[in-house]
């Protein structure tokens, strides 16, 4: 554990950085669009538009993230979902995967804190709400087999792309588009997780725990799943690292053998 924290603190550090990141543009995009009085949300009625802008806009920041020099160096996980699925495709040492998972949700509740010192009463508007992921209008049992649905997709979207060496530089692209299209037309339905620290990150600072036990469930269910159906289907050797950008020149911490494959 003391060696693993003594050479990977900096990828540590990483991991809670970007989710954090992820979380301020999340608090802030979210103020812009949907908070009454906002210049933005005034301007587009629609709220299937502004949920599309919303979409774009943190596809975006993901895709940002992704190939960012942190994201390079770190995998760009910012996922406990993500992290543990590659745990248990045999990529991450286990201290590795409990140090990012915990830095995960550090960096999901510093995001929403400092958003909230910022934007003030504007992140607790109503309509706002710290940008906490609540199930929809079909209940939890819908929102939960959504977040499994769009976890297991965005999971083997990322397998099957991130270990073919023609495809895996765009990675970051596939999962973007995908994180936007969903905010787009799932959020309705369950919130758009996927991530149990992006969910935390926003109920610890509003209180707000209604369903929680979806977003700690769902989303690593669903990649887990997909990363059985993987294992299946191509074998353990076909996971080449847990990086997500792996065409760079940064360290890579992983049970890597993304250079020896052809």
């Amino acid at each position: 554990m003391l060696n693993a924290l003594k050479q990977h603190w900096p990828e540590y550090l990483m991991e809670a950085t970007e989710l954090g990141l992820f979380m301020i543009s999340a608090c802030c995009f979210g103020v812009l669009l949907e908070h009454p009085r906002s210049p933005i949300h005034l301007a587009i009625p629609d709220s299937f538009f502004r949920r599309v802008l919303m979409g774009l806009a943190m596809g975006i920041t993901a895709i940002g993230i992704v190939y960012s020099p942190l994201g390079k160096r770190s995998g760009a996980h910012f996922n406990p979902s993500v992290t543990l699925t590659f745990w248990r495709l045999g990529k991450i040492e286990r201290w590795d995967a409990v140090f990012y998972v915990l830095a995960q949700f550090l960096g999901g509740i510093l995001g929403v804190t400092l958003s909230s010192l910022i934007l003030s009463s504007a992140l607790s508007a109503p309509t706002v709400n710290y940008v906490a992921t609540l199930p929809g209008q079909f209940g939890s049992r819908v929102a939960f087999l959504a977040e499994v649905g769009i976890s297991f997709l965005l999971m083997t979207v990322v397998l099957n792309v991130s270990n073919q060496k023609k495809l895996a530089s765009y990675t970051g692209f596939f999962a973007g588009s995908l994180v936007a299209t969903y905010i787009s037309l799932e959020a309705p339905i369950s919130g758009m997780s996927m991530n149990p620290a992006r969910s935390f990150g926003s109920a610890f600072v509003a209180q707000i725990w209604d369903a929680l036990w979806i977003y700690f469930t769902a989303p690593p269910l669903g990649m887990l799943l997909a990363a059985e159906t993987y294992l299946r289907l191509k074998g353990a050797s076909n996971v080449l690292c847990a990086k997500l950008h792996h065409h760079n020149n940064e360290r890579c911490i992983f049970r890597c053998n993304f250079d020896s494959c052809s």
